[in-house]
């Protein structure tokens, strides 16, 4: 579903990410570990379109998009949740949803009975305003919004910061059910270990802006990633 070809990534003056490789298949979860101000918020910015890349080659479903502004790979398939969700907070959670549409034909503008089956709170929530909701809840609304575009690709940038553990077991069920469904990728920034360990296919650890080491359960045991995690 996407392939990332040496990519580098500047803010003004300063290189962020050096010539990153990797691969995420569909009906798999990818997870970008490493620790703070590695590049993982950027990586996932420049694979959203959110910032540009400065070179390499982004291609996904055999389409090269490493030069597409953030609208245009929203049409095209790529769902972004950033860090900090987001959300419009004078909007209720409805109406936050309902910003998806933009996305999507007019013939589907309307909240699947499946978003309301994976997180129930929503339902019951429809008509309060998305900055009265607690962290928890307003992380499932984000991911909820993104799953209305139907993405292909899925972009989670640390979905458990900050909430409580029910909502992140919840969460991680939410995430399971999409990759097994099949059709769509999931790249995934995640810094609780054992969640990312848990629910992740496979593994790319960045350090200083470029990746140490990538592998799948197999050819990555767990002391290997917590060490390359520590250093």
């Amino acid at each position: 579903m996407l392939n990332v070809e040496n990519l580098c990534l500047h803010y003004g003056g300063s290189q962020i990410l050096y010539d990153v490789s990797m691969q995420a298949q569909a009906g798999q979860v990818t997870c970008v570990m490493g620790t703070n101000g590695v590049g993982k918020t950027s990586l996932l910015k420049a694979l959203s379109g959110t910032h540009q890349r400065s070179s390499g080659e982004i291609t996904f479903a055999g389409e090269q998009i490493g030069k597409l502004p953030a609208h245009v790979l929203a049409h095209k398939g790529v769902g972004y949740v950033p860090q900090g969700r987001m959300i419009f907070p004078l909007l209720t959670v409805k109406e936050n949803m309902e910003t998806a549409y933009a996305c999507l034909p007019r013939s589907e503008h309307f909240i699947p009975d499946e978003i309301y089956e994976l997180f129930p709170i929503l339902k019951e929530f429809l008509n309060r305003r998305g900055g009265d909701l607690s962290g928890g809840q307003q992380q499932q609304l984000a991911i909820a919004r993104a799953m209305l575009t139907k993405p292909k690709l899925l972009l989670l940038d640390e979905p458990t910061e900050g909430i409580q553990p029910n909502i992140i077991q919840q969460i991680g069920e939410v995430i399971r059910y999409l990759r097994d469904k099949g059709d769509m990728a999931i790249i995934l920034v995640e810094q609780y270990f054992d969640f990312a360990h848990r629910i992740a296919d496979n593994f790319v650890v960045l350090r200083r802006g470029a990746v140490l080491k990538s592998g799948d359960h197999e050819s990555l045991s767990r002391e290997e990633l917590m060490q390359a995690i520590s250093v």
